[in-house]
């Protein structure tokens, strides 16, 4: 897709199980017909200006974003330990799992996005997030996982739809990351899994492990494997 301008974010609330989450919206500044969606989950650090960059960057690129708050009026670090026990204890249906689908069933209804063309991107505990998802909702056509986690039993990954993953190799998530490539790839889905070297957790957000190559080279891949499997979906 062309790049373009974006338009300012706007703010919006849903509830999910009883909660209400907060989320932000990045749209292109012109569309022309109903444009493809992205869900963007951010990690540990919650949605942050890095991770509201990230959104506006797919707006730039045509889609319509939304960024959801999974701590939404809550504490970050009590949110945590709830879910990265949900991924390791019940990957596929713990709340957060739930959340990201009530988020993706909310993508879907804004005005302008084509609910039949929607994928979703995540990193580190939002990876993890995007590939439980890709395993149980049929609504997502793609997912990009960066430096995420295998749902168990990783054999739910001989369900999911198309991955693009990326991993760094000095990190413990590497072997996640050839796992997936080795379980979707058993299963004939389509996948592009990449293993960064010398890279780092969280090579992608700027902090103090940012490799500007790496996460360059990563988002071109996702660009490229979402015009396919997202923006060239059937409707």
């Amino acid at each position: 897709m062309t790049a373009s301008a974006s338009a300012p974010a706007q703010t919006l609330s849903f509830d999910s199980g009883g909660r209400s989450l907060n989320a932000e919206v990045y749209r292109p500044a012109t569309t022309t017909g109903a444009a493809p969606g992205v869900l963007v989950i951010h990690e540990a650090f919650g949605l942050n200006d890095d991770i509201r960059a990230i959104a506006d960057r797919f707006a730039r690129a045509g889609y319509v974003a939304l960024a959801v708050d999974l701590f939404s009026g809550r504490s970050p670090a009590a949110c945590m330990f709830r879910l990265m026990g949900g991924l390791f204890l019940n990957s596929l249906e713990h709340q957060g799992v739930k959340d990201t689908r009530r988020a993706l069933d909310v993508l879907g209804t804004l005005d302008g996005v084509d609910s039949a063309r929607l994928g979703a991107v995540g990193f580190c505990l939002g990876g993890s997030l995007a590939v439980a998802m890709a395993c149980t909702d049929d609504q997502v056509r793609a997912v990009a996982p960066y430096y995420g986690f295998v749902p168990r039993p990783a054999e739910a990954l001989r369900r999911a739809c198309p991955v693009v993953g990326s991993f760094p190799e000095r990190d413990f998530t590497r072997k996640q990351g050839e796992r997936m490539r080795d379980e979707l790839t058993a299963a004939g889905i389509d996948n592009d899994i990449k293993i960064y070297p010398g890279a780092r957790h969280s090579f992608a957000n700027h902090g103090p492990n940012f490799d500007a190559v790496a996460s360059q080279d990563a988002w071109n891949r996702v660009m490229g494997f979402f015009d396919t499997h997202v923006v060239g979906a059937a409707t």
